[in-house]
């Protein structure tokens, strides 16, 4: 089975072509999930417009094994690519709740200094008292929370959840409606 260098480039074309439209795919899911009306759509129309363009050359140009496993191969890394974008992007916030066995008096403190919205509870654990804290974080600021959490309280239990949407609160949303109106304001 020889390949021509024609049926090689079609492959890579293909292979390529089918990370970037299953990563789009893996975004526009997630925006889908957590109700973003306008983003989603517009990725949604990326990601088709580059699939039929990769099955109408994948239908002309493979007709060996060799170019259905470089189909399959590109939605396999699409996958992983989108997966990786989607952490490093960070859309959308996430519910993190800490949950503590001694009495907690620092940790809230460094949060709210740090600037997070932080709601504490007293709750009786399997051990004894307990107290929980609540903070709705914007998903890149996850991890520097978490470390806060780890100096104060190194045996803390965490919990993340992702937030689909979320209403008043301490949570400042940045709208385009906001921002002009701002924009004006200042004028």
């Amino acid at each position: 089975m020889i390949i021509t260098s024609s049926e090689l480039m079609s492959m890579a074309f293909i292979f390529f072509a089918r990370i970037v439209d299953v990563s789009l795919g893996t975004i526009r899911i997630i925006l889908v999930s957590r109700g973003n009306r306008l983003l989603a759509p517009i990725i949604g129309f990326l990601e088709v417009f580059i699939w039929i363009t990769v099955i109408s050359a994948a239908i002309r140009s493979l007709h060996t094994f060799l170019g259905y496993v470089v189909y399959a191969a590109g939605f396999a890394m699409g996958n992983y690519v989108g997966m990786l974008l989607e952490t490093k992007i960070g859309i959308g916030y996430q519910n993190l709740r800490i949950i503590t066995s001694k009495v907690v008096s620092a940790l809230p403190l460094v949060l709210r200094e740090e600037g997070y919205g932080v709601t504490t509870v007293e709750g009786q654990g399997m051990n004894g008292p307990v107290n929980i804290i609540y903070t709705v974080v914007p998903k890149k600021k996850t991890q520097k929370v978490i470390e806060i959490v780890k100096m104060f309280e190194p045996r803390a239990f965490i919990t993340i959840d992702d937030v689909r949407s979320h209403h008043a609160g301490f949570i400042e949303q940045k709208s385009i409606f906001r921002s002009i109106s701002s924009f004006f304001q200042k004028k």
